[in-house]
């Protein structure tokens, strides 16, 4: 036993990773295997910028291997901390231990820092303890669930809605107290808005410690994916703004949206971290085991391998960040309850430590095999940074997938591109010609017209091209390709003309979302026809052009209403949530039954010059039967009526009026005039 000032200490255990409560005081334990020195410093609170106390840990004592690790009794939850690492700086060698560099924990549950300056942060051989973070001691999980579980929805039955927990409720229009705007509390004061709108899943845009200050000069990164590790918990979401109460008030908002039937989803961010290249902060892991941590060039161990677009890489595939990634995987799962997470730049996973991609990658293997996630959705972005895409063979049995191509090719369609017709019949059912893996359940492609990366679906037909000025970058970054259309005029427009076909161009895309095969995803605000004026791009404008504008609620009733009706629709006819599957490359459609469709009966013209398409779902058992037809001409056209079976054809939805009231057909006709551009969707009861 060992002792400084009134603190004794001894050798503890290098197991579990992180700083952990024990009976007399708190175990740390690190990974930096070719450190030469670790300084664990203690402070007295979150604002101190002196520790009052720095303890060397022995090499010969307190080292297992690769861990550091030290017992430290009378101390315990709530205790600041960090750490100095001593070693070699050489980045021909790959090494980048800076001792003048405060670190945090890469375990850690909490951090915090009111004096953070990346600037400062990123000088090398420049001491940044009034600059940096500090990690806390957040103890056991001692949070009362009051015995509410997960609503385990199955992935059929999903509607996920898309959203940024500061920009839901941040704007004054939300009409929150102060404190409670942009936080975890606002989301559950808007759940009533959120049941209304009849979603039951919210996929949450980064809520892991972020760097907002890893943007360009002048702004900060308001989306939030620049992780600094992926424990700890964005404490400015929070009322409190402190990392203890910000993990109670996340678990508050998780239990609130439970209560609710509703699911949380993660947005994570396991490709890389903010620390970037080594031009960039020394804030975490690259201060133990830059190596270890990041994709290093072999051939030239100063540059970082960059698959992100972000400055580094993370080395997933590594034995020791594949393990902290499964361990924060069950942290946010075990303790904090969320239900599943989306996978940014999933492919990123499948790359070795030379970046190169590999069959059957250990990681995607080791998450999807982790007992604990058994009910846990997972979900890839089956793509990254340098070309690497996999859409449709993501490595996987339980991987549901973001549909890129559904995006595209709807969006082709409806702005009027020929040879588009039998591509977008594929996407209807599932898109089988991308996905061909046998038994793929259709409900794990998840489809979207719009998601937080480019338009927003007013901007979609609004804007010919991306206006992203305000991002600093002289209107560089964003995708060029948008497969938009601005509907006769770039940006806002008082024609009535335009302005009604805008309406309805976006009650189609709404429509065939929700009528499509699998699992859809709304983005935030589109169902108000919230606009970030032509920004594609807008991951560093923290402003009103971000953050839901609620006097759009009422203003654009008609879209939300409209919106409200499709997801009820929905949720009643069971042929739209039937989990069917794929074989062999072929969608199993035995049940429910589908028939292509012309302007005549069973003649669907797939033509390269053919803008129209008509579909009808059918299942028997259940005497549910659903007629689509699309009409993407620039005129009125005339389309063939099936007999009705039971009953008669009732039109449900006609994206070209102001109703959602069901509008029965006369049993005399036979044909069905439908506006340009143009769906409209009948049922047969």
């Amino acid at each position: 036993m060992r002792s400084n000032m009134s603190l004794k200490y001894s050798q503890g255990l290098p197991h579990p990773i992180g700083a952990t409560v024990v009976d007399k005081g708190v175990n740390f334990s690190v990974y930096a295997p070719k450190a030469t020195k670790v300084i664990l410093l203690l402070f007295d609170g979150k604002d101190s910028i002196l520790p009052y106390i720095e303890i060397d840990l022995q090499k010969k004592i307190d080292t297992s291997y690769y861990y550091w690790h030290l017992l430290v009794e009378g101390i315990g939850k709530g205790q600041f901390y960090a750490y100095r690492v001593d070693g070699e700086y050489n980045p021909a060698k790959g090494l980048a231990f800076d001792k003048t560099k405060v670190l945090i924990d890469p375990y850690a549950r909490g951090i915090y820092s009111n004096t953070y300056d990346r600037t400062k942060a990123s000088i090398n051989g420049v001491d940044n303890l009034p600059y940096s973070f500090k990690s806390i001691v957040t103890g056991k999980d001692c949070y009362n669930w009051e015995g509410v579980e997960s609503p385990q929805i199955e992935t059929s039955d999903l509607i996920i809605y898309e959203m940024h927990v500061k920009g839901f409720t941040y704007s004054p229009s939300s009409g929150l107290n102060t404190p409670e705007r942009g936080t975890y509390a606002g989301v559950i004061e808007k759940i009533p808005y959120l049941k209304s709108l009849g979603i039951n899943a919210v996929e949450l845009m980064p809520v892991f410690a972020y760097d907002h200050q890893d943007a360009p000069y002048g702004k900060n990164n308001y989306w939030g994916y620049s992780p600094i590790n992926f424990f700890a918990i964005h404490n400015a979401y929070s009322i409190s703004k402190e990392p203890i109460q910000a993990i109670e008030e996340f678990k508050d908002m998780v239990k609130a949206l439970h209560k609710a039937e509703i699911e949380v989803i993660l947005d994570v961010v396991y490709n890389h971290t903010s620390e970037s290249g080594y031009v960039g902060p020394t804030l975490c892991m690259r201060g133990f085991d830059n190596e270890g941590y990041y994709m290093v060039d072999k051939s030239n161990k100063e540059k970082h391998l960059d698959y992100t677009g972000c400055g580094n890489t993370f080395n997933s595939n590594h034995s020791v960040p594949r393990r902290m990634i499964i361990d924060s995987l069950k942290y946010w799962v075990e303790e904090m309850h969320v239900d599943g997470f989306r996978f940014d730049l999933a492919s990123v996973l499948s790359r070795n430590e030379n970046g190169k991609p590999i069959l059957n990658p250990p990681t995607i293997w080791s998450i999807e095999s982790e007992p604990s996630l058994e009910w846990t959705k997972l979900i890839a972005e089956a793509w990254d940074a340098s070309g690497l895409y996999q859409l449709g063979v993501f490595t996987g049995e339980k991987w549901a997938e973001w549909n890129g191509k559904y995006r595209d090719d709807i969006r082709k369609f409806m702005k009027g591109d020929p040879g588009m017709v039998s591509t977008v019949a594929s996407r209807i059912v599932g898109s089988p010609d991308v996905f061909k893996k046998d038994n793929f359940e259709v409900s794990k492609s998840i489809h979207f017209i719009t998601c937080h990366d480019g338009f927003t679906l007013n901007d979609l037909v609004s804007y010919n091209q991306k206006h992203n000025a305000e991002n600093g970058e002289s209107n560089l970054d964003g995708a060029n390709e948008n497969y938009s259309w601005n509907s006769g005029k770039e940006g806002m427009s008082e024609d009535e003309d335009i302005e009604r076909l805008r309406l309805k161009m976006i009650k189609n895309f709404y429509t065939i979302s929700m009528l499509s095969q699998g699992t859809p995803m709304l983005l935030m605000g589109d169902e108000v026809r919230r606009s970030q004026k032509g920004n594609n791009n807008a991951y560093s404008i923290d402003s009103e052009l971000n953050w839901f504008d609620w006097d759009l609620v009422e203003i654009n009733s008609e879209v939300l209403n409209f919106v409200r009706t499709l997801v009820d629709l929905t949720k009643t006819f069971e042929v739209l949530r039937f989990p069917s599957t794929i074989k062999s490359g072929i969608r199993s459609i035995s049940i429910p039954y589908i028939t292509w469709h012309g302007t005549c009966l069973n003649e669907p013209d797939w033509g390269f010059n053919s803008h129209t398409l008509g579909f009808e779902y059918h299942y028997p058992s259940k005497r549910e039967r659903i007629l689509v037809y699309m009409n993407m001409y620039w005129e009125e056209l005339e389309f063939e009526l099936p007999t009705a079976i039971y009953g008669k054809w009732n039109l449900k939805v006609d994206t070209s009026q102001d109703t959602s009231e069901v509008c029965e057909i006369s049993n005399y006709s036979n044909t069905i005039k439908i506006d340009d551009r143009c769906i409209v969707v009948l049922i047969d009861n």
